[in-house]
C-alpha cells in the first residue's frame, strides 16, 4: 500500500515520498544495500519493535488469542516475548560495535534518512551509507545470514 505525500527539499523543490516505505527499503530499491543487508536490517527492526524499546502507550488493549479451552495460543507470554526480543536486539547491537551502531539505529530502527542521520551525528555527506553497509554486514553475520 502506498501513502504518497509531497515534501519540500532544502533547495526549494519538492519530492514525492511514500510514507509506508522504510528508509532501508528505499536504499535497497535503489541498489545501495543488498538483499542480505536488507534482511539483516529488517530482522533488527523487527526485534526492536517487538522489544517495544521505542515510545508506546502504557496499556495493551489487544486481547491475547486463546484456544477453545482458554489456554493462550502462543506458549511464550507477551512479556517474555518482549524480553526475548530485547535480548536479541541488544546482542545484535553489541555485535555491531559502538562506532557503527549509531547510524544503524537511526536509519533502521528510528527510520531517519541518511542525510538526517549524518547531520545528527556530525558526519560528512555520504559517509553514512558506507558505515551503514558495514554495520548491516555485521548484523547479517550476527544473525547467521548467508
Amino acid at each position: 500500500m502506498r501513502e504518497l505525500v509531497e515534501r519540500k527539499t532544502d533547495r526549494g523543490g519538492s519530492v514525492t515520498v511514500n510514507l509506508r516505505e522504510s528508509t532501508l527499503a528505499w536504499l535497497q530499491a535503489r541498489g545501495h544495500v543488498d538483499a542480505r543487508q536488507y534482511e539483516a536490517g529488517e530482522r533488527l527492526r523487527c526485534d526492536f519493535e517487538r522489544a517495544a524499546v521505542g515510545p508506546s502507550v502504557t496499556m495493551r488493549w489487544d486481547p491475547a488469542p486463546r484456544r477453545a479451552g482458554g489456554a493462550p495460543l502462543d506458549p511464550l507470554d507477551p512479556s517474555l516475548a518482549q524480553i526475548a526480543a530485547k535480548r536479541r536486539f541488544d546482542a545484535a547491537i553489541a555485535a555491531v560495535g559502538g562506532g557503527l551502531s549509531d547510524i544503524l539505529w537511526r536509519v533502521v530502527c528510528a527510520g531517519e534518512g541518511l542525510t538526517a542521520a549524518e547531520k545528527a551525528l556530525g558526519w560528512p555527506s555520504r559517509a553514512g551509507k558506507l558505515v551503514l553497509c558495514l554495520a548491516l554486514d555485521r548484523v547479517a553475520d550476527h544473525y547467521g545470514l548467508s
